[in-house]
Formats: C-alpha cells, structure tokens, sequence
C-alpha cells in the first residue's frame, strides 16, 4: 500500500492518526505541532466540504478534505493576497491544477473573506443556479481564481507562465530598495497533472528556467478515477523532479501537520534557486467510510457516513455547513492583513514612482493593461511589391512593434529560423547564469521565450503570462501551423478564458511542400473556426498580414490565430486592404451584374484572381472576387454588408477556393474547390498542381460548375466540393 493510503474506515482522531503516521513511517511525535485550533479547523472544514457535496448528492470531497491542511498552511500563513482587493498587483498567485477539488479553492475563498463567495454562493456548488460562482471546475472570471482549469496538466503549465511573468516583470522594473513586483506563485497539483504531458512539459521548462519563485505542492494521494495511481505509474516522482532541476521536500503526513507544511512552504518560498516541489503524502476523503479509495474522488459520501463523521469529529450531526466561532476566528486577521500588503504596494509604488519617474510611468501603464497610443505607426504604411510569403509578411509588420513595446513576450517552438520573430536587439528569457553551448544566452528580462520542442506547453504557458493581469504581457506564440493540433487543448483554454494570446501559425497550407502530408494542415482550420472566442486569420499578403495583427492587437479578450504561408505570394496591394481584414472579408474586384463569386482564402487569394480572369478572358464569364480572411470577423458584421459582400441573395452563386477541408464553407458558398484527404510530399508548386490548384483546372471546375446548375443537376443550397 502507498504512504497514507486507508483502505477501510477508521474514525477521525488518534486512531486514524495512528495508522497515516505508521504507514509513511513517520514520528507521532510530529503530531504535537498541531494545535487543537487547527484541529478544529480542519474537521469543520472537512465536513463543510462532505456537506456541500451531500446537498445534491454529487461533486468531488474526496481531494478536497484530504488537502485541508495544506490549505490551511498556505491562506493562514504563507500566501500573500488580498481578499477585498482580490486583484491586487502583487499578489501571490494561487493556481488549482487538479480542479476537481475546486470545493479546496472556493471553501477558502469564503473563509479568508473574499466578499463574493458567501456562503449562500458556496452553498450553490453542484446546484441548478445560473449565477454560482463556485462552478464544477474553477472559472477566471470568478473572484479570487487566477485561471481556469479542468483539463488536468494545463494548471500547472499555467502557473509556470505566471512566475514567467513576475520573473520579466520584476527584471523589467524593479531597482534596489523598489520590489514593485514580487509575488510567489503556488500550485497545487494531483496524481493526473504529473501525468498528462503538458504538465510534464512545464516541470521540465520550469526547472531549466530556474524559477524559484514558483512552488507546486503535490497531494499525494495515490488515487485516480480507476484506482490507485500503481495501476499505471511506479516511478520515483522525488527522483523525477530532482532531475529536473527542482528542489523536493517530502511531507510525510499530510493530512494533519500543518506545522510542518507551514515550514515546508517557508523554505521553497525562500529558495534561491530553483522551483520547489512538495510532496504531500494524503489520504483522499480522510475520515470517511471510503478514506483512500477511488471511490472518495467523486461522488457524494452519504448521509449516514456524514453524520457518523460529524458524531466522531464531535459536531452535531443534524447541523449543516456549520462554520463556527472559532474557524471564524482564526481566519478574521486575513481581511486586515491584505488590505495592509495592499497599502504597503502603493506606498512602494508612490515612492517609485519618485526615485524613478519615467520607469514607474511605463509600469503603471503595464499594470492597466495600456499600450502606447502610437503603436499603429511602427507598422510599415506600404510593403516592397515583391513576392513575399505571409510568414516573412508578419516578420515587417510584428518586429518593430515588439522592438518597441514591452508588453510582448514573443516565444516559438524551437522553429526560429523558421517563423520570422526574431526583431533586431531581441533578449532571450533565460536564468541570467545560464550559459548554452549554442551561445545564444539571455536574462529574466529577455523577451524572447525558446520554448524547445513543446508546442502544447508553449501556448498552456502563454495563457498563464496572459493571465497574470489584464493585457499586462500580451504572449505570441510561433510554430508551424500544422502543430498547433499538438497545442490545441491550451488554445482552447485560451480563447475559452478571454485571454488575448496570438499565435503565429506558419506553413499553413499544402504548399509548404516537400515536408508531406504530416505538416500539411488540411483539416486544422475547420476545428479553429469552430473554435468559440477565436480569430483564425488567413493574410493574402503583407498588406492583409498588417491587418491581422492589427485586429489581433486590438482584441483584448480574444486569442488569434494568424495563419501565414511558407511560400511567396503575389503582392495584390492595392486591391488589399488592412481595414478589410478587420470586416472578415470584403470586395477585392467588383463587377456588375456578375455571373460567379470567387472567395480567395489567404495563401489562395491570388488564384482566385487569376480564375477570375480566365474566366472572362477564355469563357466570358464574369466574376468578381472577395478576399475572406476570417469567417468570425465576417460574422460580426451587419447583414447588409455581408449580403452586399457574397451577393448570393441575388442568386449569383459562390465557389471558394481553398486547399483544406471545406468543412464550413458551406455557410458562404455553394461549392468549394478543396482537399478531399491528405496532402503529399512534394515541392509547393508542384504540390498545387497534383491538387488541381491550377489555373487552367480551376477554371473548368467552375464552368462544369456553372453549366451543372444551368441544367438542373445541381440545384441552389447544395453544397458541391468540385
């Protein structure tokens, strides 16, 4: 049996005590540090826990009063934060990775006094309510809580990208005797987040990086859905950590020295040199009739087992969600307290703002969220008429604005040669003693995040820098296209929590080439565009390639994707139109009383004009073109400007032109001259013209088209790929 495993219900107190210590091998002496107000306080908060679940009879106790201690260790006495100022700077972060236990969150939150979570609002846990703000998972939007999370491992990517933040931040602004910015990050974490991926990933980055301003504190528990953990994982995770560059504290018994955690937290919280791990041996539901089984994790205990519970812990079994006198008490000093760390800030900052005038004006325009006013005119007013691909396109219009602006950390995916953002004088984000054998060296003030092979990381980590404050750090991502399929459980994460992160996706179509069909993104931007609360944006060319970052700069609570091609494209400025981008699509060549619409689609656009003019020149047929970068932008606008845009409600149909799946399509056009499968490794030409994305071809595609709905064999609202 793993330490602090109960397979059978033995009462809370000393018998229970007993069996946790002899299985983790531990002293009972060390029992003596808990005084009996914490003893109080952990059963009564324990039960509030078994009743807030048994109230409709479902939700996750199990974790949450196994983690009781370390909760009390962390709001009590080592976490610095504000409760009626819930946003406070500089506060320390607090991230629940395993946010199934979120009642472990929500239950402190109400206790330490944050004004929104009542205990009317606690009681709301698991019901029908529309206006709970103690939802299944934790939510941002809620106070008190500095991420979302659910899907396991993101958690703690996350909070490795807020220490990132403070680490830049702190390197940025602060000057001796003026820490404006100083907080901790802690994260608490289960069995899952050590192994899913992305939450390896983030161990692994965070122990390079050396951030010792983050401390992840691990309720080991051994169980999970299933089982036990030894179902599938026998590693020795103290060794694992080790070797990833992070220190390891060992606590033995979890579920009651408080004492012992206090110390433990103390000590990572005042390490030099690297990330703290935790391990913190629990029992899940401790104290219950399923103590350290499966089958504590998420169901609801039971009446019966609640208020036997109650009668041992020495509560009345007919009371519920009883928080008394004393639990009451000793949590009364953590309002005063932070309303004290928050006076001492803005004293800090007051006299900063003296000693360094101009610093402390730009970090207080960080603090808000503000760019300067004038970063429109980094952005080049023409482009050389050359050939350009869009991926070099984003490079002209990107790197003099985060040459100049600090609030962008730009990070790739080990693909800088590759994706154009590397802006003159760049610094990398690197621990400052860092020394690499490639020489490529920098400091917590660099900008410039390598984020080695980790596409998921890379983006979970950007939402945990976008999520430090509002517009604070404005993240950019980079890689090809195709591997933001590796990253799109964070992407997800990140439009879903209203947080602008960019993402600069290169190499987004078949012509990228001789790399084949596993880098060439056929049916990835249906999945985007489906995407809630995201801009996935296809440039035409470096005209449209400014457009979209200018909509993507300017969408404060909106993540984007822009999508850019490996190969040069015809510059068709100008017929393009920055502002364009901004409507979704717009009218690239008008003409009266047309026969066909051609949508040209990004790295596609100008076969669409080269279609179009076959079409006049060899058939007589008139077409005019829309360039259609993003479909949501387009969605936004009115209904007369999209039917004066497509025209199809004067029964002039609509043929797209685009080397994806035409998965969407359907809602603009009446037919799509589109991929059917998978790409092929060939040259990017050549690549086209196996497809069929040729002149010649597409331009009989749309006359047998034409003639089809002519003769009745195609009838008005079916949709044709062709």
């Amino acid at each position: 049996m793993a330490p602090g495993v109960v397979n059978d219900h033995t009462a809370y107190g000393e018998n229970l005590v007993d069996r946790v210590l002899e299985e983790a091998k531990v002293e009972k002496s060390a029992v003596a540090k808990l005084s009996p107000e914490h003893d109080h306080v952990l059963k009564a908060f324990r039960l509030l826990i078994a009743d807030l679940c048994q109230q409709f009879n479902g939700g996750h106790p199990g974790g949450a009063m196994g983690m009781a201690a370390i909760g009390i260790a962390l709001w009590k006495y080592a976490m610095r934060y504000a409760p009626h100022t819930p946003d406070f700077f500089n506060r320390d972060r607090f991230v629940l990775s395993n946010g199934h236990t979120c009642l472990f969150q929500y239950s402190f939150l109400h206790l330490t006094g944050y004004k929104a979570m009542t205990l009317d609002q606690l009681k709301s846990y698991h019901s029908a309510r529309e206006d709970s703000f103690a939802p299944g998972h934790p939510e941002i939007e809620h106070e008190g809580i500095e991420v979302t999370t659910g899907p396991l491992g993101q958690g703690i990517a996350n909070a490795v990208g807020l220490a990132m933040a403070t680490k830049n931040l702190a390197a940025t602004y602060n000057k001796p005797g003026y820490d404006v910015v100083s907080n901790h990050t802690w994260c608490m974490i289960g069995d899952a987040c050590l192994q899913e991926g992305v939450g390896l990933e983030a161990i692994s980055l965070a122990g390079h990086l050396k951030l010792n301003n983050l401390t992840v504190m691990y309720d080991n528990n051994q169980i999970t859905c299933d089982g036990s953990v030894d179902l599938t994982n026998s590693e020795d995770i103290n060794a694992k950590m080790a070797a990833c560059g992070w220190d390891v504290i060992d606590i033995q018994d979890g579920c009651f020295d408080v004492q012992g955690i206090v110390d433990a937290l103390s000590k990572a919280k005042a390490s030099t040199e690297k990330p703290t791990f935790i391990n913190v041996r629990t029992v899940i539901g401790v104290g219950s009739a399923v103590a350290g089984t499966a089958v504590a994790h998420g169901v609801a205990l039971g009446k019966e087992d609640v208020a036997k519970m109650k009668r041992e812990y020495g509560f009345n079994p007919d009371e519920h969600f009883v928080i008394t006198d004393t639990v009451k008490q000793f949590f009364a000093e953590c309002v005063p307290r932070g309303e004290k760390h928050v006076q001492e800030w803005n004293e800090l900052v007051d006299k900063y703002s003296q000693a360094h005038p101009e610093l402390a004006s730009e970090f207080k325009a960080r603090v808000k969220g503000e760019l300067p006013s004038n970063w429109k005119d980094l952005i080049p007013k023409e482009f050389p008429d050359k050939p350009t691909a869009t991926r070099a396109s984003s490079g002209l219009v990107f790197n003099p604005i985060a040459q100049a602006i600090n609030n962008f950390m730009v990070g790739t995916a080990d693909l800088s040669p590759s994706v154009n953002m590397i802006w003159k004088g760049k610094e990398d984000f690197q621990h400052p003693e860092r020394k690499t054998a490639c020489g490529i060296n920098g400091t917590y003030a660099g900008r410039y995040i390598h984020y080695g092979v980790r596409e998921h990381v890379m983006a979970a980590v950007s939402n945990g820098l976008a999520a430090f404050a509002p517009n604070t750090i404005v993240p950019i991502t980079s890689s090809f296209f195709m591997f933001y399929l590796y990253a799109a459980p964070a992407v997800r994460m990140g439009a879903l929590q209203h947080l602008q992160v960019i993402h600069a996706a290169t190499h987004d179509s078949i012509g990228m080439g001789e790399d084949g069909p596993t880098h060439q993104p056929i049916e990835l931007p249906a999945l985007y565009r489906a995407m809630p609360n995201l801009l996935y944006i296809r440039p035409a060319d470096s005209e449209e390639t400014a457009g979209a970052w200018i909509v993507a700069i300017e969408s404060k609570k909106t993540s984007t994707i822009i999508s850019t091609s490996r190969h040069t494209l015809p510059q068709l400025a100008p017929k393009t139109k920055r502002d364009g981008v901004a409507r979704g699509a717009y009218v690239l060549e008008e003409l009266q009383d047309a026969d066909i619409t051609l949508l040209g689609v990004g790295a596609e656009l100008s076969f669409a004009v080269d279609v179009a003019a076959s079409l006049q020149s060899k058939h007589g047929i008139r077409a005019r073109v829309v360039s259609f970068p993003c479909q949501r932008l387009f969605e936004r606008q009115s209904i007369e400007y999209k039917r004066e845009t497509l025209k199809r409600h004067t029964g002039v149909p609509a043929v797209v032109i685009e080397p994806y799946a035409s998965n969407g399509w359907e809602r603009y056009a009446d037919a799509a001259i589109c991929m059917k499968g998978f790409g092929k490794s060939l040259p990017g030409k050549a690549a086209y013209k196996y497809f069929g994305f040729e002149t010649g071809a597409m331009t009989e595609k749309v006359v047998r088209f034409l003639g089809d709905r002519k003769e009745g064999k195609v009838f008005p609202g079916e949709f044709v790929e062709l």
